[in-house]
């Protein structure tokens, strides 16, 4: 009796560890359409205090109300689209993309200016060229196959955003029309004496994660307000749309702020390629790379903690952690979606696991 109490256990164990394993591939295998979810509940998140407005003050059916929600929201991201299409021809004229001569010539003085401003002379830079063979080696290893491949994955790319596009406004039109549709999904799987204990922690994950968004926007806003105001002083044109595009990068934690200020300090410098380096070009960088650390000081000690505190109602060090061990399993898709996730967790252990110490301790400020 025993010993087939004991084979039941092991076979049961074995079959929930194949269960758990076939789970996890079948998430990845769906990432995408997780994705495409997750991007609509933001979207409906944020879109869903203006359906409520229409409907309530201005007294517009539920459907007509989430439909001009979505050409709003829509128009608003084809509207910042549309904004970099100056600035990109901007570049394009000040680097001269269309004249390969002109482009040799901006960067060979550029290049000149560099050497002559840090005090090398042009022979020895050639002769250490020379005795690397770094030259030789470049031209060995130039191969233009790579052109047919990039050209494929630019059309990879353009399918698959115009898929993700249409899939999350089709998705996030549900969402925003039925604003229980999500929460009745999740519930068919819950148990039917935890449904309200789900119901509660759902509430509680878009109140939140609304405030969480809402405090994103804001520390995006000063940002903006910041870089924009710099790049104004330096002279830069398109001023707004840079410092608009550098602040985007701040979604993503510690990494994107490094890639926004290198694009904002490389623009910055091409906008002024046809200037002296050491007396206009190295200054106006300068410039920008003080307004950039202004920025990044009022942000790390004022608007992330002001977030983390009153928002998701976590320490900064707790999320730095958090933000760290996802960044490391999941890369930067998983920085992003730290915070909100992490946030999700902690409101879901609170309902369910309440009587344990750990979750007692973890989730006291909630």
């Amino acid at each position: 009796m025993n010993s087939k109490i004991i084979a039941n256990g092991i076979l049961r164990a074995v079959a929930i560890m194949v269960g758990v394993v076939l789970l996890g591939w079948f998430f990845y295998k769906i990432q995408s359409v997780l994705a495409y979810l997750a991007i609509a509940a933001v979207l409906a998140l944020l879109g869903r205090p203006i359906v409520l407005f229409l409907r309530r003050r201005l007294k517009f059916p539920n459907t007509l109300a989430v439909v001009v929600t979505m050409v709003f929201m829509l128009s608003i991201f084809l509207g910042i689209l549309s904004l970099f299409i100056p600035l990109i021809a901007e570049q394009s004229k000040n680097l001269s993309l269309l004249d390969i001569e002109a482009l040799k010539g901006d960067l060979t003085t550029l290049y000149l200016q560099t050497l002559d401003y840090f005090g090398a002379s042009m022979g020895s830079f050639n002769s250490l060229l020379d005795e690397s063979h770094i030259e030789e080696n470049v031209l060995k290893g130039l191969d233009l196959g790579f052109i047919p491949n990039l050209l494929n994955s630019f059309v990879n790319a353009l399918s698959n955003f115009s898929v993700g596009l249409f899939s999350v406004l089709f998705i996030s039109f549900f969402f925003l029309k039925d604003s229980k549709l999500l929460q009745n999904g999740i519930l068919t799987f819950v148990p039917n004496n935890k449904e309200s204990n789900l119901v509660k922690s759902i509430d509680k994950i878009n109140n939140l994660l609304s405030r969480y968004f809402a405090g994103i926007l804001l520390q995006l806003f000063i940002l903006f307000v910041i870089y924009t105001v710099a790049l104004l002083i330096v002279g830069v044109e398109n001023a707004v749309v840079i410092a608009f595009l550098c602040a985007l990068f701040n979604i993503i934690p510690y990494i994107g702020p490094i890639i926004g200020g290198a694009i904002m300090i490389t623009l910055t410098m091409t906008s002024f390629i046809d200037s002296d380096f050491s007396t206009v070009i190295l200054p106006k960088a300068l410039y920008v790379l003080i307004g950039l650390t202004i920025g990044q000081l009022i942000d790390n000690f004022f608007s992330q903690p002001f977030i983390f505190s009153t928002s998701v109602k976590s320490h900064p060090l707790e999320i730095f952690l958090i933000i760290i061990i996802a960044g490391l399993l999941f890369g930067v898709v998983g920085m992003v979606v730290a915070v909100p996730g992490y946030t999700a967790i902690k409101v879901i252990l609170k309902e369910f696991l309440a009587d344990y110490s750990f979750v007692k301790k973890l989730t006291k400020n909630l």
